[in-house]
């Protein structure tokens, strides 16, 4: 199980980050915290193995926070992922020299953030796998590591829409039987191309999986399931 803490000043909003962690299969919040002090002094004693951080904090902001973890022999391994509405340049040039994972920009949905736990948790197993070998083999290993992350989840490849696609996602919520390409355009009066792009782009993120339905003649008609939440 990976222990995640949640730093946001906000009550509710770590309540709802939290939530998001939690339904992460393999994931659990071990704390929270409101201050940057507390944040500091939970890594401490929780020693989670992942901190959710903010940047705006009443007492300190997230990069001083970082900046003490780094700085503390006992938490300067702590990973580390950004969660702010902060977009200025420098406060991104600092978290990326404080050696943070990611920056996720508030607000984001849980399945953005579930896309970089996951990231997260395949880049504990594959250095666990290479730490039983106590050295990589050759410069593949190493790119593996280093390998992109995944894009946000909000970003849409071109040609979709954030709007468009969560009436599609709708219509597949709706229906946990399943849904066809032809019966999402009916659903949602888009075209049946249209429709069907956005069902593809879900089963191809992991939002969505597809199911074949057999009839009675001809090719089997694919249904997609919607798995995301």
């Amino acid at each position: 199980m990976i222990r995640v803490l949640v730093v946001d000043d906000d009550f509710m909003v770590a309540k709802v980050h939290s939530g998001y962690v939690e339904r992460v299969t393999g994931f659990s919040v071990v704390g929270v915290a409101h201050t940057g002090a507390d944040a500091v002094r939970a890594v401490r004693d929780l020693r989670p193995d992942l901190v959710l951080l903010d940047i705006y904090l009443p007492d300190m902001d997230g990069i001083a926070v970082l900046r003490a973890l780094r700085a503390d022999p006992s938490t300067v391994d702590t990973d580390v992922v950004i969660i702010s509405a902060a977009r200025d340049v420098d406060t991104v040039r600092n978290a990326m020299r404080g050696g943070v994972l990611h920056y996720l920009i508030k607000p984001f949905s849980a399945a953005a953030l579930r896309d970089q736990l996951l990231h997260f948790a395949a880049l504990q197993a594959k250095l666990a796998r290479l730490s039983e070998r106590r050295e990589v083999s050759n410069q593949e290993d190493v790119d593996d590591v280093f390998a992109a992350r995944p894009r946000g989840a909000g970003v849409l490849p071109k040609g979709l829409t954030q709007q468009t696609a969560e009436l599609v996602a709708q219509a597949l919520r709706a229906r946990p039987d399943g849904l066809s390409a032809t019966e999402c355009a009916q659903a949602t009066e888009l075209s049946r191309p249209s429709a069907r792009r956005y069902l593809e782009y879900f089963a191809e993120t992991g939002k969505a999986e597809v199911r074949l339905r057999y009839g009675g003649t001809g090719r089997p008609e694919r249904l997609y399931h919607w798995n995301a939440e």
